[in-house]
């Protein structure tokens, strides 16, 4: 399985951009090739004037159209998804993730915000083609603690409903049960 994961948090260190990382790590041993894309590290003039012939936005383009699973993490702010997402979503061919299985992570300050996933984000995705979207992911920064290291430790049931959400892709016996959950990203 090809997956290409899109970070479209601003921030560096984020609870988005990790948990679209510790997502991947969730399906190792069943990928053939793995590919990220942090937005922020894009051209920024590039993106917002949508020219999708700029190498590193071609490239991008490129790691989407090769791969099977698209995972797209995104904070929520004030009930949307972030602009730099929107951004770069809107630079996507129509049809960009037809015949691909997405799946839409988000962060955020708390419950309140768990709907953009399903009236912000997922009609986007359904525009650009994508008729296979799995069960959106949503965590709020409480189950999504700091730890010394850097990174994060996901609460057990967002570790549960993120399992969950990747079964139709690989059974739950062969997601990876010892993922590290600590990493600098």
């Amino acid at each position: 399985m090809h997956i290409t994961s899109i970070s479209g948090s601003p921030s560096e260190r984020s609870r988005s951009a990790w948990l679209t990382q510790f997502a991947v790590t969730r399906l190792e041993g069943s990928t053939t090739r793995n590919e990220h894309i942090a937005v922020r590290d894009l051209p920024a003039a590039a993106l917002l004037l949508a020219d999708a012939q700029e190498p590193a936005i071609a490239r991008a383009v490129e790691a989407i159209a090769a791969a099977g699973l698209v995972i797209i993490g995104t904070p929520i702010y004030k009930a949307a998804y972030s602009g730099l997402l929107k951004v770069f979503l809107d630079l996507l061919p129509p049809e960009a993730l037809r015949g691909k299985t997405v799946l839409p992570l988000a962060t955020g300050g708390s419950a309140a915000h768990l709907l953009a996933l399903d009236y912000a984000l997922k009609p986007v995705l359904s525009a650009l083609g994508a008729r296979h979207v799995l069960d959106g992911v949503f965590a709020t920064d409480a189950q999504l603690q700091r730890h010394e290291s850097g990174g994060y430790v996901p609460a057990p049931e967002l570790l549960a409903r993120l399992d969950r959400a990747l079964e139709p892709i690989v059974p739950a016996t062969q997601v990876r049960i010892g993922a590290e959950v600590s990493c600098r990203r």
